[in-house]
């Protein structure tokens, strides 16, 4: 199947919610793609095809859906996977970081004990937006001498110029304008 192909399978499956969470939120949702096999089949192909060439220590997934995708990722490759998780929700040494939503605000937490400065990180995450959690992630990481290589969604927002506050090279699928 074509790499095209592919990418239809995959913006078809995904779901769009206007007015959730907030009035004037048109909210994009990828549990759907985890619902239909096709698309599911689709957007690891995808993915594989595009992580292939890139040489990384470590995949990162942002709370929370990039759970879904990190482990999946980390089989492919080889490598480990470390999460991304609001507050409160990881033992040991953490550090943090805070960061703004489109409709609030949250703070991140890293486990540090698994980075050793260098380290080459993969951030994936279902949707790129404003890129107030990407950016969050990236300080979070470069914090303990990571060096992210790329950060990788499945959807992005473009309308919200959220890449152009990242710094890091960005790869999504699919965009939408809002």
């Amino acid at each position: 199947m074509e790499k095209n192909d592919k990418l239809q399978i995959l913006k078809n499956a995904i779901r769009s919610y206007p007015n959730f969470p907030e009035p004037g939120i048109i909210f994009r949702d990828i549990f759907a793609v985890f619902y239909d096999i096709a698309a599911l089949r689709a957007l690891k192909d995808l993915i594989m095809e595009h992580i292939s060439f890139l040489e990384v220590d470590l995949v990162i997934g942002l709370d929370s859906r990039g759970f879904l995708l990190g482990p999946m990722i980390c089989m492919e490759l080889g490598k480990p996977f470390l999460p991304i998780r609001k507050k409160g929700k990881l033992p040991g040494k953490v550090t943090q970081q805070k960061y703004t939503l489109e409709y609030g605000e949250a703070t991140f937490e890293l486990q540090t004990e698994f980075i050793n400065e260098g380290t080459k990180v993969l951030i994936v995450d279902d949707l790129l937006a404003t890129g107030g959690s990407m950016t969050a992630a990236i300080k979070l990481l470069k914090s303990v001498g990571a060096d992210v290589i790329e950060c990788l969604v499945i959807m992005e927002l473009t309308s919200l110029k959220g890449r152009e506050k990242l710094g890091v090279p960005v790869h999504s699928f699919v965009q939408f304008d809002k």
